[in-house]
């Protein structure tokens, strides 16, 4: 009662208590003055000259005629460039997809000139901070570019005279660069550009790359001392005795070292480049300091294969389709961080180093992380060289054809692949026929790498016992393979990218082996719960926990014997998944609690973890509903995972996954594929040190995964450090895959990854061809093993001083890489265990609901009602998480009858209030919620309104946090205040009804229905392909808050209503005596309008909803119903088809 006012935080705003005036200060009054102490937009209008309104320019480029092949092989071109990655760029603006992950060599391994882009990998955010969604968040991002010299951010005089040229994106055609090339002529002499000659005599040879690299920056330096403000780095003088200096490395040095002399703020960098031309390509250039990229020799090759595109487009349009997909990807790209502006981006360096020298990465690229050596100057630059003769030299293949490539799919002198189809007819051989003699095959094609280097692993060996003073020991003393198995797990692929037979095949081997099976992030059918009449299992072990939740139900939880929360997917960290509406069938939606033929969207970050802390909550929340479960944390493998490792484990998980960047993938970004993550070896090596080194190794399990297919490959992973094995490729070639790469295309002719009913039909795997090829994997870790001398598995884990690293001095690359860091023993303190052997406390002892369970033992027992009132403290968190699980064990998903379980709270709630609240369960609180109330909601009912002596006018009031029903399957919420940002995020099915909420409201909604009784924040419906909500907008702005993309906003009054006077309908949503909301969702709005509200009013004594009821005929035409595109076809189709099931009734 003597609170006069509750708000919250907003991202993006401020707030000020003025003591001295005793009252706080909005943001907007805060930012008003601001802006309003100076002339800023006056300012800005003088300063800012965009590109685009520049004069065109006459070319001054001197410019190479050569023919177009040879300017394309001396930048590396292959046919797999132009025909996989820029067709559909320059057809549809759309970056390139595959599956199946990354199984050639990192660069320095690779016998073949790599690109230097080739040789960094993408950084991205996981659990420090989380990742942003570029496409339907795209508001808070820009590609903006400023391109020159930065003034002095203090000095207000002299920015109000500082011209600025800016680019509404980096990418920029010819005409552009020209523009900028005749600057001085234009601009006042507020800018003077140079062009800089990136490119070499071909006489110096490789040698002489150093020695022109410090002669640019020398030219460089010169020419900014001299007054200019723009550099162009330019690479069209190639020719037959010019070679070009990679652009990335010609970048880099001049950005370091003019930061080195003082200067980079002074100058722009521009770069002008026939190499780029795939994302990753334009991303590193930014990430090294190019403010803006002209990639002529990709405009000039995207143009010539103009006739082999679809559609009849011209010159223009195809340039402007292949910018827009490299924006898209910078975007992305951007987004895995969390950086939201290209300046931002720009020079920011979120790259790891896999394979170069750190002598060489201090001098051009200072700052950037390499943790295994490699190739330096003079191998980068033999082979820019190389790449130069076989573009004007004498091999015949190359004459009349670009180099074939090679990286997405084995071909013949093309890049090298573990599986080819040698390898995966040898392991299919031996797993039918159950021979040993085929498997060794299989093994030694993959372990005897020494010929052809594929991974990091294949440059280990082991030493001999003898070595460390051990003796090897008799086999049969060793560890049995039946034991060695239970450490084995299989990949997350979810149902849905592959099919019910093979992921059930999977579940079944694992489950007679003692392993573990992982759902993916699809959910899983309830029938595979129950075993089955054999005594099989289909039940998957592992569910996984995604940031789409698809399928996270409480049942779903208490299935399990592990839930992994998936914080990044190897192929594509820091990203999110798209499920597209042609995969969604009757039995998939039913899973995900969706609709059929509608698209479902994974977000790139789960919303209820932004920090460490979001994540231990999570992993409390889990605990509390299965606290038999262990909970398993996904990370992927990157320089600095060990410190986030760390965390994870202080933050009470019992597992943690570290993937490699090898990992398959139903469908990826090719860039993701290629160029995100780092080898499992680096990242698990740091794990393992820095949980020793913190004395956190015996509390924890850790996991490695990412193309495991041999013994060998255990044996390093648990020396290594790793207790657990994630297998996902080659168990799937078991079963029958047959790596043609189509997965993400529903084409699979083996009827793995597909949901085409009749090629599935043609799926031959038996869960034996599983079970044997674990077996085989067992015994060869058992032969080595003995060899070792460790009797028993836990006795080797941690062992890294039985590794030692093969000569190399035969690979003009690999003969630099040094793996001292990766095997570098961590001193253990006194006592300590190096592998796993505690179990976590998570303090569950004591909490709220151990009180609620026993004083609901008779509806637990018998189903008999019972009414609970109890006190709640913000310390309790999760409250009836644990209640719910109890509920679900013994009677499933579909719970209690409604009110079973009647809880009255009084107070203030902590995080996670109703997360996975049980049908049969009503929490009914007096007081306030805080953020993630009604997480995974399903079924229960959850009421939140202020105290009755409560001073404040609650409809203007938050009543409760962010991040409200993230998840919700189903049940009903009925908030009696305004909820914060991201209210009813991925709704799957749930009803709510609140007062106001803040950004991002509805946001990747699949089902459900939400009524907003006030305001709304910006980016309303973003992503929202399912469900249906009611505005109430009485400022009539509401068309300017709503994300239109995917979704139509319709009066809830029709003109005929309006004509005939017709303001309620009775009757329509009668079903046998209850009220069911959900029927019939393309009509009767005002009824279901009038039901929620009804409801509302009865439920919170909302004044709000009263008066509503009270002018009904005034308030209902300033309702907006939010209908997405997609689920008002499919609602169509399904009631065309008469085959739409009845959803459940909710109470009336």
């Amino acid at each position: 009662d003597q609170i006069v006012t509750k708000w919250r935080l907003q991202p993006g705003k401020m707030l000020l208590v003025d003591l001295e005036q005793g009252r706080l200060i909005p943001d907007d009054e805060i930012k008003a003055t601001l802006a309003n102490s100076h002339p800023y937009r006056e300012w800005l209008g003088r300063t800012q000259i965009q590109v685009e309104n520049l004069p065109d320019a006459p070319v001054k480029a001197t410019r190479s005629n050569l023919p177009l092949l040879d300017r394309q092989q001396a930048f590396g071109y292959s046919q797999e460039d132009v025909n996989i990655l820029m067709t559909p760029m320059a057809s549809i603006g759309e970056e390139a997809s595959g599956s199946m992950g990354n199984d050639t060599p990192i660069s320095a391994l690779s016998s073949r000139p790599k690109q230097l882009f080739t040789y960094f990998k993408q950084n991205f955010a996981q659990v420090t901070n989380p990742p942003i969604d570029p496409i339907r968040e795209e508001l808070v991002m820009s590609l903006v570019s400023i391109i020159g010299p930065r003034p002095n951010l203090f000095d207000l005089e002299g920015l109000a005279s500082t011209k600025r040229l800016e680019v509404h994106q980096p990418i920029l055609t010819d005409a552009d660069l020209e523009k900028i090339r005749s600057i001085s002529d234009v601009a006042d002499s507020h800018f003077v550009s140079r062009t800089l000659d990136i490119t070499f005599h071909s006489g110096h040879g490789a040698a002489g790359m150093e020695q022109v690299l410090d002669e640019l920056c020398a030219c460089a330096e010169a020419a900014v001392r001299e007054g200019v403000n723009i550099i162009i780095l330019s690479d069209r003088m190639v020719g037959t005795d010019r070679i070009p200096i990679p652009s990335l490395l010609a970048c880099a040095a001049v950005h370091h070292h003019l930061i080195r002399v003082g200067l980079r703020t002074s100058v722009g960098l521009v770069i002008e480049s026939g190499e780029p031309r795939e994302v990753h390509h334009f991303a590193c250039l930014a990430g090294y300091g190019a403010e803006a990229i002209n990639p002529y020799l990709a405009f000039e090759s995207i143009i010539a294969m103009k006739d082999r595109l679809p559609g009849s487009l011209d010159d223009k349009e195809i340039v402007k389709r292949y910018i827009k997909s490299i924006g898209k990807g910078l975007l992305k790209v951007m987004s895995k961080m969390g950086i939201s502006t290209y300046q931002s981006y720009c020079g920011a360096q979120i790259f790891d180093a896999v394979g170069l020298k750190a002598e060489f990465i201090a001098k051009y690229f200072a700052g950037t992380h390499t943790r295994i050596e490699g190739v330096g100057l003079a191998e980068i630059a033999e082979e820019t060289v190389r790449r130069h003769a076989d573009a004007f030299g004498d091999v015949q293949i190359y004459k009349t054809a670009l180099d074939v490539g090679g990286e997405y799919a084995y071909r013949t002198r093309g890049e090298d692949h573990a599986w080819t189809a040698e390898s995966v007819a040898n392991l299919q051989h031996a797993v039918r026929g159950n021979s040993q003699e085929r498997y060794r095959a299989f093994a030694k094609i993959l372990n005897e790498q020494s010929e052809r280097l594929l991974t990091l692993r294949g440059l280990f060996k082991f030493k001999t016992a003898e070595d460390e003073n051990r003796k090897p020991v008799a086999l049969d003393e060793v560890e049995p393979a039946k034991e060695i198995v239970k450490r084995f797990a299989t990949g997350a692929m979810s149902f849905g990218s592959i099919s019910r037979e093979a992921h059930t095949t999977l579940a079944i081997a694992m489950n007679r082996i003692g392993g573990k099976s992982n759902t993916g992030e699809g959910g899983e059918e309830a029938d595979r719960f129950k075993p089955m009449p054999n005594g099989d299992s289909m039940r998957s072990a592992i569910k996984q926990v995604a940031s789409g939740r698809f399928g996270v139900t409480t049942e779903y939880l208490v299935n399990s014997d592990m839930m992994q929360i998936k914080m990044a997917q190897g192929a594509k960290p820091g990203e999110g998944g798209q499920l597209p509406g042609h995969k969604v069938d009757a039995t998939i939606a039913r899973v995900r609690h969706s609709t059929p033929g509608v698209g479902l969207i994974s977000p790139p970050p789960h919303h209820d973890i932004y920090s460490i802390e979001d994540l231990a909550q999570l992993i409390y929340d889990l605990k509390n509903v299965n606290p038999q479960s262990l909970v398993s944390v996904k990370l992927v493998s990157e320089i600095g995972v060990g410190t986030v490792a760390a965390g994870v484990a202080k933050a009470r998980a019992d597992h943690v996954t570290i993937a490699g960047f090898e990992g398959g993938t139903g469908a990826s970004p090719l860039t993701s594929i290629k160029h995100a993550g780092s080898p499992w070896e680096i990242g698990l090596a740091e794990t393992h040190q820095t949980l020793v080194r913190e004395r956190l190794r015996s509390r924890i399990a850790v996991q490695v995964d990412g193309g495991f297919r041999t013994g060998r490959d255990v044996v390093i992973g648990a020396l290594l450090g790793a207790d657990e094995f994630g297998f996902a490729t080659a168990p799937l070639i078991a079963a029958g895959c047959i790596m043609m790469r189509k997965c993400h295309l529903n084409t699979c002719p083996v009827g793995v990854a597909t949901q085409d009913p009749v090629l599935r039909k043609r799926f031959t795997g038996q869960p034996e061809h599983v079970i044997n090829y674990f077996f085989f994997v067992a015994e060869e870790v058992r032969e080595i093993m003995a060899q070792l001398g460790y009797r028993t598995f836990n006795e080797m884990i941690g062992q890294v001083q039985m590794l030692d690293q093969s000569a190399l001095v035969t690979h003009w690359k690999a003969k630099g890489l040094d793996f001292s860091r990766l095997f570098y023993r961590q001193k253990e303190a006194p006592g300590q265990k190096i592998y796993h052997v505690e179990a976590q406390d998570h303090h569950l002892d004591k909490i709220l609901d151990r009180k609620l369970i026993a004083e609901a033992k008779p509806a637990l027992d018998r189903g008999a009602p019972v009414t609970i009132e109890t006190a709640i403290n913000n310390t309790d968190r999760s409250a009836g998480a644990m209640l719910s699980g109890a509920v679900a064990k013994v009677y499933g998903h579909a719970g209690l009858p409604l009110d079973t379980i009647q809880v009255r709270l009084k107070g203030t709630a902590g995080q996670a209030f109703g997360a996975w609240l049980c049908r049969g369960i009503t929490f009914d609180l007096e007081g306030e919620g805080n953020d993630y109330v009604g997480k995974g909601l399903s079924g229960g009912r959850i009421i939140v309104r202020p105290p009755a002596n409560s001073g404040i006018v609650p409809e203007e009031s938050i009543i409760v946090g962010n991040t409200v029903m993230y998840g919700a399957i189903e049940g009903e919420c009925y908030f009696r205040g305004v909820a914060g940002e991201r209210f009813a995020v991925r709704n799957s099915g749930a009803v709510a009804v609140v007062e106001g909420a803040g950004d991002h409201c509805c946001e990747y909604m699949t089902g459900g229905i939400v009524v907003v009784l006030g305001k709304t924040g910006r980016n309303f419906a973003a992503g929202m392909s399912g469900g249906v909500a009611y505005v109430l907008d009485e400022a009539g702005d509401f068309p300017k808050l709503c994300n239109l993309a995917m979704v139509d906003l319709e009066p809830v009054l029709s003109e005929e209503m309006i004509n005939a006077g017709t303001y309620h309908h009775s009757g329509d949503l009668e079903a046998h005596g209850r009220v069911d909301v959900f029927q019939n969702l393309l009509n009767s709005d005002v009824e279901r309008l009038h039901v929620l509200i009804t409801r509302h009013a009865k439920l919170t004594g909302s004044r709000r909803a009263a008066d509503i009821l009270a002018n009904w005929k005034a308030y209902l035409p300033k309702f907006r119903k939010v209908m997405p595109v997609e689920y008002r076809r499919a609602l169509k189709e399904m009631k065309a088809n008469a085959d739409a099931e009845p959803k459940i009734a909710i109470g009336a």
